[in-house]
């Protein structure tokens, strides 16, 4: 009776450990906006638009000032995110698109996820809006990891209010096609978002939640009393300024909506939250990127760099600034590192976590930074510590910059440093020959 006692006890005593062991493993959310300027928060220094709850998101923890996106256009980005690899390699080199004759991506089949190995060690996972991977099985998101998905599977939306892509609906539930119009996307997805951390609160589990708005991507189409805001405001503003000021002020009142269910839900103590874009902004639709050079589709510094910050309470320093080099691929190592997650998958990112919670992080000097769109020609740049080589157009030759030096990019070194030239461009040479090796074609591509 005695060691049947014992041993029930000893029992408890492991369930009791490995229940603390769950609720100590942090929830994640993620929230990534589309075509966000470096310069368009007013906490990265906009003067006209203001960002109140994203900034306090921020003051909250550390913000990046040298975080790039992997590539300057929306799909690239969000396939080095998803698998922590470059996009090349995984068979994403360009846009995901409806219409095959314009179609530059299909993830490779096999490729493991991070919301698969979320899911595999006891996370509850969602995708909550703008997915852009894939319209067809096995390019789904619940295929790849989410178990829950309420979004859209296309690339951008013909009208905010109608979510409709040449006339295509891609907004699901899961595999549920939905009936949505009337109600702006940004409110709908961050409804979504709300209506599942409410579901993840009921949950034992931890939670992963990938919140992808479509804002402030083309077309801009800001709710009306926010536009009519802005302009009251800002009365000297263009209507391009205006209208893209009210669509990021609007995204900017909606995440906040998504931070107050996350404290009042008593979620916020143990959530690690992540604030990126997929790009830069694009200026022909008002945007701005500060004093960098160009914007979305380049890969000069405007069309790369992205405002990003990590929260976590407790355990990442309130307003801190970092200018630590990291991209988005890195996101996928420092999340599972973050989370206790040991995993043996072949990535090309590398963590950050030491950097954002203990600020003893040694730069990644050594570590070839290589952006790609490679999209009808191919469009790249290689940074490897100071250096950064640039080929922007079919035409251009390439170029090399000091960024230390010349952080706007305004002073080509080809010429004048030959040896640093020749040494980048070998190891661009080497990454574009593997990667014309990938299969980027979807299925009825190739016949």
């Amino acid at each position: 009776m005695l060691k049947q006692l014992i041993s029930i006890i000893l029992i408890a005593l492991l369930a009791s450990c490995s229940t603390t062991e769950k609720i100590n493993q942090p929830n994640v959310l993620v929230i990534m906006v589309d075509d966000l300027g470096y310069s368009d928060l007013s906490i990265y220094g906009s003067k006209d638009i203001k960002t109140p709850k994203i900034d306090s998101l921020m003051k909250q923890g550390t913000r990046f000032s040298d975080f790039t996106a992997n590539c300057c256009v929306c799909s690239p980005s969000r396939a080095a995110f998803l698998t922590g690899r470059n996009q090349d390699m995984v068979g994403v080199p360009g846009v995901v698109r409806t219409n095959d004759d314009n179609n530059w991506g299909y993830m490779t089949p096999g490729v493991t996820t991070l919301p698969q190995i979320l899911k595999e060690n006891g996370y509850r996972t969602s995708l909550i809006g703008k997915w852009h991977l894939g319209l067809k099985s096995p390019n789904t998101p619940n295929e790849k990891g989410f178990e829950e998905f309420h979004g859209f599977l296309g690339d951008m939306m013909d009208d905010y209010w109608h979510h409709r892509r040449r006339g295509n609906n891609y907004m699901y539930h899961n595999d549920k096609l939905l009936k949505t119009e009337g109600t702006h996307a940004t409110d709908l997805f961050t409804d979504w978002s709300i209506e599942e951390l409410r579901k993840a609160k009921k949950d034992s589990r931890p939670f992963f939640q990938f919140l992808a708005y479509n804002a402030p991507h083309s077309p801009i189409h800001p709710p009306k009393n926010w536009l009519n805001k802005f302009q009251k405001e800002n009365p000297g503003a263009s209507d391009k300024r205006a209208k893209i000021g009210a669509l990021i002020e609007h995204l900017d009142y909606s995440v906040g909506r998504v931070l107050k269910s996350l404290k009042d839900l008593d979620l916020e103590k143990n959530t690690l939250v992540i604030f990126t874009s997929d790009n830069g902004g694009k200026i022909h639709f008002g945007a701005t990127n500060g004093p960098f050079r160009s914007d979305k589709t380049h890969v000069y510094e405007g069309g790369l760099k992205v405002c990003t910050s990590f929260t976590w309470p407790g355990k990442i320093e309130a307003n801190r600034v970092t200018d630590f080099e990291a991209m988005t691929m890195d996101l996928f190592p420092t999340i599972l590192e973050a989370a206790g997650i040991n995993d043996s998958t072949k990535i090309d990112g590398l963590s950050i976590l030491e950097e954002v919670v203990d600020q003893k992080q040694k730069p990644f000097v050594e570590r070839n930074q290589i952006y790609t769109w490679l999209q009808g020609y191919k469009k790249h740049a290689l940074r490897k510590g100071d250096w950064k080589l640039v080929k922007d157009t079919e035409k251009s030759s390439y170029e090399l910059y000091n960024l230390e030096n010349d952080p706007y990019e305004t002073k080509d070194l080809a010429k004048a440093n030959s040896q640093k030239f020749n040494e980048l461009l070998a190891i661009m040479t080497a990454h574009l020959k593997e990667a014309n090796k990938v299969n980027w074609r979807r299925p009825s591509q190739l016949k």
